[in-house]
């Protein structure tokens, strides 16, 4: 199966190497490019994209608006949107993956890291390593002043509903482990491990693992360095 791929950024050169790379794989091609947020959302829907590759800074429409008009959007449950940014000092980008981007890739990622970031959105996992999704988190709980460690944080809905496992899961999520290394960890079955996290995404309400590690941090129940 192919899988079809949006590009949306703002600079022409960027979106041409970025289409060579993709279209030299027998298993993706390039579906459409886009400049704005306005025309990727376009594109997505015209040309049945499984994968947008999004710029969340761009004139006009940014990528923010873009992926939670496509994450809102029923007809596009599908999609997976992989937000491309410095992610060192992007500040938006926690809000990009609340709003259910997969997540996301710096810019200076090499070829293969880019590829590997498709397939595995593709795959309708979270895109997240463990060092980056800390220092973003860092990052993000910084701008309320103070230590980031001490907060701010928010009352998170559904939280409390949480059994102590499904707790000890969403924890772990938050750490960037995969099912099966959860699995490992907590010495049960993978299918076990995916009917808790499936569990945890239904009454936090989360689109996908990504708002799951957003959850996690934001409410406080994992802080950075912890």
């Amino acid at each position: 199966m192919t899988t079809r791929v949006v590009l949306a950024d703002d600079q022409a050169l960027l979106r041409s190497a970025f289409t060579v790379l993709v279209d030299s794989e027998p298993d993706m091609r390039v579906v459409g490019e886009a400049s704005d947020g306005a025309e990727a959302v376009a594109l997505v829907r015209e040309r049945g994209a499984d994968v947008v590759l999004m710029d969340i800074r761009m004139p006009g429409t940014d990528g923010l608006t873009a992926t939670r008009e496509i994450s809102a959007d029923p007809a596009l449950a599908g999609v997976r949107v992989v937000i491309l940014t410095t992610f060192e000092v992007d500040e938006y980008v926690v809000d990009a993956l609340r709003a259910g981007a997969a997540g996301f890739l710096g810019k200076g990622a090499e070829p293969d890291e880019l590829l590997a970031a498709i397939r595995t959105a593709a795959r309708g996992e979270a895109l997240l390593s463990p060092a980056a999704t800390r220092g973003l988190i860092s990052t993000f709980l910084a701008r309320g002043g103070g230590d980031p460690a001490d907060g701010p944080f928010r009352e998170v809905p559904g939280l409390s509903t949480l059994t102590g496992r499904e707790r000890e899961v969403l924890v772990l999520v938050a750490g960037g482990l995969s099912n099966d290394e959860i699995a490992v960890r907590l010495a049960v079955s993978p299918l076990t491990i995916k009917t808790h996290v499936n569990r945890t995404m239904g009454k936090l309400g989360a689109r996908d693992r990504a708002q799951l590690v957003v959850a996690a941090y934001e409410s406080g129940l994992v802080r950075p360095g912890g």
